[in-house]
C-alpha cells in the first residue's frame, strides 16, 4: 500500500478569480467541476484544486510555494503586473522575494539558478 500526492487544495473566497489568477501566473489550464471547484492540471507535480470557503485568510500561511524562475526580476515584475503584491512576513533582506496572490496567500520567488 502506498500514497500518491495527487492534489494541493487551496481555500478561496472567489474560487474562479483566484484559480484564473494562478492559471495565468503558472500557465496551467483550469477546469471547473460540477461542484464549482476549479482544478489546475499540471504535468510538473500535483494538481491544484481551488475550493470555496466562507471565511477569508486571517494569518500567515502555514505552508507556501517556492518558485525558481529563469529571471527573478522579470518574473516578480510579471507577477506584480498580474495583481500579486509584495509582503513582509519578517523575512528581512533575503535573496528571495515574498509575494501574495490576490487573496493574500504568500509565496516566494527564489533567485534564478544556473
Amino acid at each position: 500500500m502506498g500514497l500518491r500526492f495527487s492534489e494541493i487544495c487551496i481555500d478561496a473566497d472567489d474560487v474562479e478569480a483566484l484559480a484564473r489568477w494562478w492559471s495565468e501566473a503558472l500557465g496551467w489550464p483550469a477546469e471547473t467541476d460540477e461542484d464549482g471547484d476549479v482544478l489546475l492540471r499540471t504535468n510538473a507535480g500535483p494538481d491544484w484544486l481551488f475550493l470555496a470557503v466562507p471565511e477569508g485568510k486571517a494569518v500567515k500561511n502555514r505552508i507556501h510555494f517556492d518558485f525558481t524562475p529563469d529571471d527573478q526580476d522579470a518574473e516578480v515584475r510579471r507577477l506584480l503586473a498580474l495583481g500579486a503584491r509584495r509582503v513582509d512576513i519578517g523575512q528581512g533582506d533575503q535573496s528571495w522575494v515574498v509575494l501574495a496572490d490576490p487573496e493574500g496567500n504568500e509565496f516566494c520567488v527564489l533567485s534564478g539558478r544556473d
